[in-house]
C-alpha cells in the first residue's frame, strides 16, 4: 500500500517526478468528481424542496379556495389555488412522459427537440456576443478616454426592455436585409436578440480582466520591448480568463433567455419559446404541459451553465476561480 501513495526515494528522479505528477492528476480528478457529486446532490435536494414547497403552497391555497382554511390571517393574503391554476406535482411528472394527442411521441422528446433548436439560436447569439463584447473590451483597454466615453453607453444599452426591442429586431430583419446573398430567416433575428443580452457582461468583465495584470508585469513586458499585441496575447488575455469565464456563465444563460423571448416575439416555430406560447394558449386542456415546457427551459439554462463551468475548469482550474473571488 505504501508504494501506491508515495514514490520510492531510490528510483530515478525523472520517474519519481512522473509518478508524482500522475498522483497529483488522480487527486485532482477525485476532487473534481467529489465536487460534481456534491453539486448534483445539492441540486437534487433543491428540486425536492421546491416540489415540497409547491405542494404545501397548493394545499393551503386549495383549502382557502374551498373555504376550509383554518388560518384566517394567511388566507387573507395568499391567493386561492386549484388543480387548474396549480396542477399536482404527480400530474406534472406524468406530463413529462405523456403523449399529447396527435403527436405519437412522449412530451419530453418534443421538449428535447425544441430545446436543441433553441440551443442553436442561443449558441450563435452567444458566439457573436462573445466576439463583439471581447472586441469592445480590447478596444477600450487601449485608451482611458475611450473607456470613460463609451462604458456609460454600453451600460445604457441594457436599459432598453428586451420585450420591447425584440419585435423591432425581427421586423427589421424581415424587411431590411434583402441585399444579403442569403435569405434572412427569423431564427437569425432571434440569435441577434440573444447577442444583445450576451455582449454586455463579456464587455464589462473582459475590460476588468484585461486591466487586471499588475503594473510590474506590464513593466516587464515593456522591458522586453513587447509590442501591444504581444502583451495582449501573452499577458492580458491569460490574466483575464477567470473574469471572462465568470461573464461567459452569465452570458450563456442570458443567451437562452434572449432566444426564448425572441421566439415568442417572432413566433418562430420549433423552439421552446413557441412551445411555451402554444401551451399557454392551450392551458385549460393541459396545464401540466406548460409547467413541463418551463422546466425544459430551466434545464436548458442549467445545461449551458454546466458546459461553461466544465470548460472553465479545464482551462483555468480552481486557482483561477479563487483569484476572481
Amino acid at each position: 500500500m505504501q508504494a501506491d501513495t508515495a514514490a520510492p526515494a531510490t528510483i530515478d528522479p525523472i520517474v519519481r517526478d512522473q509518478f508524482l505528477r500522475q498522483q497529483a492528476a488522480r487527486e485532482r480528478r477525485r476532487a473534481r468528481a467529489r465536487q460534481t457529486l456534491r453539486q448534483v446532490v445539492v441540486l437534487a435536494l433543491f428540486v425536492c424542496l421546491l416540489g415540497l414547497a409547491y405542494t404545501a403552497y397548493k394545499k393551503v391555497g386549495t383549502a382557502i379556495d374551498d373555504g376550509q382554511s383554518s388560518w384566517p390571517v394567511i388566507g387573507s393574503f395568499l391567493p386561492e389555488t386549484n388543480d387548474l391554476k396549480m396542477p399536482p406535482m404527480l400530474d406534472i411528472v406524468a406530463g413529462i412522459f405523456a403523449e399529447p394527442r396527435g403527436t405519437g411521441q412522449a412530451f419530453w422528446t418534443i421538449i428535447a427537440t425544441e430545446a436543441a433548436f433553441t440551443l442553436r439560436e442561443a449558441a450563435v447569439g452567444f458566439t457573436i456576443g462573445v466576439l463583439v463584447g471581447l472586441g469592445i473590451a480590447i478596444v477600450l483597454t487601449t485608451s482611458g478616454r475611450l473607456e470613460r466615453a463609451f462604458v456609460p453607453h454600453v451600460i445604457a444599452s441594457q436599459t432598453i426592455p428586451l420585450i420591447a426591442i425584440a419585435p423591432i429586431i425581427v421586423i427589421w430583419g424581415r424587411k431590411s436585409l434583402d441585399f444579403l446573398p442569403f435569405d434572412w430567416q427569423d431564427w437569425m433575428s432571434v440569435s441577434v436578440i440573444a447577442t444583445y443580452l450576451t455582449f454586455f457582461p463579456v464587455t464589462i468583465n473582459g475590460l476588468r480582466g484585461l486591466q487586471s495584470p499588475r503594473p510590474e508585469n506590464l513593466e516587464l513586458m515593456d522591458s522586453y520591448a513587447a509590442r501591444w499585441g504581444q502583451t495582449l496575447w501573452r499577458l492580458r488575455l491569460p490574466a483575464s480568463l477567470p473574469y471572462l469565464f465568470a461573464a461567459f456563465k452569465i452570458a450563456a444563460t442570458a443567451s437562452v433567455v434572449g432566444a426564448i423571448v425572441g421566439e415568442i416575439s417572432a413566433g418562430v416555430k420549433g423552439g421552446l419559446g413557441r412551445r411555451v406560447l402554444l401551451e399557454a394558449q392551450r392551458y385549460t386542456t393541459g396545464p401540466e404541459r406548460l409547467y413541463v415546457a418551463v422546466l425544459g427551459a430551466a434545464v436548458l439554462g442549467i445545461f449551458v451553465f454546466a458546459v461553461i463551468s466544465s470548460v472553465e475548469y479545464a482551462l483555468v482550474g480552481r486557482k483561477g476561480r479563487e483569484a476572481v473571488a
